[in-house]
């Protein structure tokens, strides 16, 4: 009998999709890498720390103990429970573990929060340059994408008037991401106070991102949930990765009202079913155990934030602003005289250091790079004495 090929027929919204370039970018450098080529690693976002040992034992005893079944889909009552006091005790706003949905990672919080609220040609506000998944989920499901600008001249901070020029009768959501990647951007007290009092009396959600929140350098976190009238209208984005080098757990979670929590819960059992229950028992662990390895963390990264920043400056054509958080450089590169892109391929190519062109995080990151500053010191010095050479021999 004659067989049939067909072609995959994918549907329409996956022409939709974006993806995240500090993924592929890891690709092709290990590629080089398996060739013999030295690479310095500068692409990736993620911290290079171990993950705490108690944490790891934690998570080892809860194997032993046969954390390894299915656990409710919005999270272990632990965990929601750890999660309610960590963001109650350092944003001092009062927070039910009936608000916490455990997601396996912090994307989910983002895809299904905007699944769950966006509806066809509903307008969503998010940062450009930013984390490129936003806009991603924002066209995958229909919405409107409505860029908003995270200028140089102006710290990287949010302008809040082009924010609040952008909102319309069609706005449903806006999308606030502070400590910012790819900038290091920190949005500050004053600003967001601006943003929650228009915010309050208009029937808009926020989806805060803040995954960095303990990665700030000078003055404190902030988040639009602590101001009148807005927890109801936040969801908050935050999770394990950065803050306790556990980006390999895949554990997250959202803070949101109680009756949206459900809906996010409903689609996790619908997408994931649960979160890994030993991962969660560690995670317990993180929130409630010693806060030592953070702390340490955040010192090493404000050392290696000194280097960096000094050094880019030190290379003709490259000029760094100091960023307040995460542990992003987001030097401006256009002295150099070349895109973004092509000078990002170059220096992974023909100098061995690899690093992101700021167009992967929106067209507004034209003529800007991004360094990850979560290497080591020595690595740091090397990439960007590498980066020199190479800018000193096509000048």
């Amino acid at each position: 009998m004659a067989t049939v090929s067909s072609s995959l027929r994918l549907a329409s919204r996956m022409n939709r999709l974006g993806t995240e370039s500090a993924f592929d970018v890891l690709v092709r450098a290990r590629a080089l890498e398996a060739q013999g080529k030295d690479i310095i690693h500068l692409e990736i976002g993620e911290p290079d720390f171990a993950t705490a040992p108690n944490v790891v034992e934690a998570a080892i005893r809860a194997l032993r103990e046969g954390w390894t079944h299915y656990g409710p889909p919005a999270g272990l009552p632990q965990l929601r429970e750890a999660a309610a006091a960590n963001v109650a005790r350092h944003l001092g706003i009062s927070v039910d573990p009936s608000e916490v949905v455990i997601t396996p990672g912090g994307k989910p919080i983002m895809f299904f929060a905007i699944l769950a609220l966006v509806e066809d040609g509903d307008e969503v506000l998010y940062p450009n340059p930013g984390f490129p998944i936003y806009e991603s989920m924002i066209r995958f499901v229909g919405g409107k994408e409505v860029p908003y600008g995270l200028r140089e001249d102006h710290d990287f901070d949010v302008d809040v008037d082009e924010v609040l020029e952008k909102i319309t009768d069609r706005t449903r959501l806006v999308i606030l991401n502070s400590p910012h990647n790819p900038t290091g951007g920190v949005t500050g007290r004053a600003a967001i106070a601006r943003l929650a009092a228009a915010l309050a009396e208009r029937d808009v959600f926020v989806l805060s991102d803040e995954i960095y929140d303990r990665l700030i350098y000078e003055g404190e976190h902030a988040s639009i949930a602590q101001f009148p009238g807005m927890k109801q209208k936040t969801i908050i984005l935050n999770g394990f990765s950065k803050t306790y080098a556990m980006t390999g757990w895949r554990m997250g979670y959202g803070v949101m009202r109680t009756d949206l929590a459900r809906q996010v819960t409903l689609l996790m059992t619908n997408s994931n079913s649960c979160t890994a229950s030993f991962s969660q028992i560690a995670g317990v662990e993180a929130l409630r155990g010693p806060q030592d390895s953070v702390e340490a963390m955040r010192e090493e990264f404000r050392r290696r934030r000194a280097v960096i920043v000094d050094g880019l400056n030190g290379i003709p054509g490259f000029s760094c602003r100091q960023p307040h958080g995460a542990f992003y450089a987001f030097p401006n590169i256009r002295q150099t005289g070349k895109s973004s892109r092509a000078l990002a391929d170059a220096l992974l190519a023909e100098a061995g250091v690899a690093c992101l062109w700021g167009t992967a995080f929106g067209d507004r990151g034209e003529g800007y790079l991004r360094f990850s500053f979560a290497n080591s010191v020595e690595n740091i010095r090397k990439a960007l004495e590498r980066i020199a050479t190479w800018v000193d021999s096509h000048r």
